[in-house]
């Protein structure tokens, strides 16, 4: 261990220890910006400490990196993992370094770190991981990462950085079989839908990577659960999903506050809902029993009611049932207004549009969700705010809703919960505004933990 190294070291725990015990912020990324500063090659020094398993795809990483740490720890390991949803390098260093890490009967402690897409050249460059989860690859801020071609190129070039690496993916997914690299591959994918039952089609206008691999012609499907996953193949030639090692076998119950299913024919329950998140839990099932961790343990730890930063966190303010998710793309939209459909008691909502470089500058994409499906839902009340409140004020008037509150300032966000009508109010904000809104209810006593 160098100087520079030590000094780095030091002065991110330093960092971490103000903001996070004195100031009471997160305190990941700042720590991380200092430690890179002072010491480049940080990560490198520190890679031997631990076997590092990363997390990338467009929706669903900070829920399958939570399900994954809860899995991992039911089955006796120690794990490190970035839980605020930190992804990019500042914050990946922070926590890393920041981190206590100690072996547990005999184990190698593991990272479990949810990484943005851009950033996981970056990080496997300087660890080698273990493993790569893949969740999924659909539009999102474009103005980052370009189309969803560009984007699995940039996971694909970290990938290349550790051959040894074993590659798990959402087989349902039909980018995913694509790449050129050496690493074993093995997928995860719903499988719950009986032969009898197939309705096979072509592919949905207006959806993305629906391409075959092998020729660019447009994939049909047997079954779709959502957006452009499920069982497809191609009419042109043998190409066809790959076979699942992990498989969702039944789906059984679906509401907005949890989700009865089965993976591998075990029954199992996790305390979130909609089908999108079902996946995440396949993500974190399938890791789980590559590190050998019993089904029993597994369901154990889905089954616990902790929550989860910002995703899908129940919050009671004054009486008032407060769930918060988040948004920020079309296809993940879209699967929030499917879990509000199954909502049976009148609801309000509060949709909070940022558009920082965590969001995504560019918010076009709101006119590629389908808000309209809204009208079928126990809607009852709409509210809009954030910084681009008039942008998702003109999308939702357009939608059929012209009857708004808005609430430009989200320091009046407390008061605007309360204004609503009825006792559970959904709350859909992009990222900073999730943030935000968090470091809010904080101030007012209704949460414990601020951005």
């Amino acid at each position: 261990m160098t100087l520079k190294n030590s000094l780095a070291k030091a002065t991110a725990k330093s960092a971490y220890w103000l903001l996070h015990d004195v100031l009471h912020r997160g305190g990941t990324s700042l720590p991380g910006k200092l430690a890179v500063a002072i010491d480049p090659d940080i990560l490198k020094s520190i890679q031997q400490d631990f076997d590092l398993v990363i997390v990338t795809g467009t929706n669903g990483k900070t829920l399958t990196t939570a399900l994954i740490t809860r899995v991992l720890e039911a089955g006796g390991h120690q794990v490190i993992t970035n839980p605020s949803g930190s992804n990019m390098i500042q914050g990946i260093t922070g926590t890393l370094v920041t981190s206590r890490v100690t072996s547990n009967n005999g184990k190698k402690p593991i990272a479990v770190l949810e990484v943005d897409e851009a950033n996981v050249e970056k990080v496997s460059s300087a660890i080698k991981p273990r493993m790569f989860v893949l969740t999924n690859i659909f539009r999102d801020q474009m103005d980052r990462y370009g189309e969803i071609y560009t984007t699995y190129d940039k996971i694909v070039a970290g990938i290349r950085n550790a051959p040894q690496a074993v590659v798990l993916s959402n087989g349902d997914s039909p980018i995913f079989t694509r790449g050129d690299f050496p690493n074993e591959r093995l997928y995860f994918g719903f499988n719950h839908v009986s032969p009898e039952d197939y309705q096979p089609s072509k592919a949905p206008t207006n959806t993305d990577g629906i391409l075959s691999p092998t020729d660019d012609s447009v994939l049909h499907y047997d079954f779709i659960t959502y957006a452009n996953l499920g069982k497809y193949f191609s009419v042109t030639d043998q190409f066809a999903r790959p076979n699942l090692r992990y498989q969702v076998t039944d789906v059984t119950k679906l509401t907005p506050k949890y989700s009865e299913f089965s993976i591998d024919n075990t029954p199992l329950r996790i305390e979130i809902g909609g089908l999108y998140n079902i996946y995440n839990a396949l993500a974190a099932f399938a890791v789980g029993r590559e590190f050998e961790v019993p089904a029993r343990d597994i369901k154990a730890a889905f089954e616990s009611n902790a929550q989860i930063f910002g995703r899908q966190e129940a919050i009671n303010v004054d009486g008032k049932d407060v769930t918060i998710v988040l948004i920020k793309n079309p296809v993940g939209t879209n699967s929030v207004i499917d879990m509000m459909l199954t909502e049976n008691d009148d609801f309000s909502l509060l949709a909070l549009l940022n558009a920082n470089y965590a969001d995504g500058i560019d918010t076009s994409w709101i006119w590629d969700a389908e808000f309209e499906k809204l009208h079928e839902s126990h809607l009852k009340a709409i509210a809009t705010g954030g910084e681009r409140y008039r942008d998702m004020q003109v999308r939702l008037k357009m939608a059929g809703f012209a009857d708004q509150s808005v609430y430009e300032d989200l320091t009046k966000v407390v008061d605007a919960i309360k204004s609503l009508p009825t006792q559970k109010v959904y709350i859909a904000a992009t990222y900073t505004a999730m943030l935000q809104l968090r470091e809010q209810l904080r101030s007012a006593g209704y949460i414990k933990g601020g951005f």
